[in-house]
């Protein structure tokens, strides 16, 4: 019999499984990137601008899906790094592009393999983490996330 109230029991949540599986992953990556001395969401910002070289700043907050509140302080301490450049449109002074700097390029030789360090922690299919990547990422365009 089920009764009123097992919409709020916790092993019924599809939100909790989510929330804790990140909570572990970011744990997992610490070790590996306190080696590059940067934190999880300064990786990420890593991770674009080895992608791009240079992004405004309105667009890597809607890439990363980071509020301004967040973003500006975190790419004040990368730009401290010697990791990033920004600077103000001359055209424009409210928009604010992002450049990679040479240093910031060469972190990612170092951090090439922290991928597949990553993928050894977690004991998980190839096609199973496709599926769960697939679902996720369509779960986010729901929500109004970038894939």
């Amino acid at each position: 019999m089920k009764g009123k109230y097992d919409g709020l029991k916790l092993e019924n949540q599809l939100c909790f499984p989510l929330y804790a599986c990140a909570k572990e992953i970011v744990r997992r990556y610490t070790p590996l990137l306190a080696e590059l001395d940067l934190t999880y969401t300064q990786y990420i910002t890593m991770m674009v601008m080895w992608e791009q070289g240079q992004a405004n700043v309105k667009e890597l907050g809607k890439r990363l899906l980071l509020d301004s509140g967040t973003l500006t302080p975190l790419l004040k301490k990368l730009e401290a790094k010697g990791y990033i450049t920004r600077e103000r449109s001359s055209e424009d002074e409210r928009n604010l592009s992002v450049r990679i700097t040479d240093k910031g390029l060469a972190l990612r030789d170092k951090a090439r393999d922290i991928p597949k360090k990553m993928a050894s922690c977690v004991s998980l299919e190839a096609n199973d983490a496709l599926t769960l990547k697939r679902i996720l990422n369509d779960l986010m365009q729901q929500f109004g996330g970038e894939e």
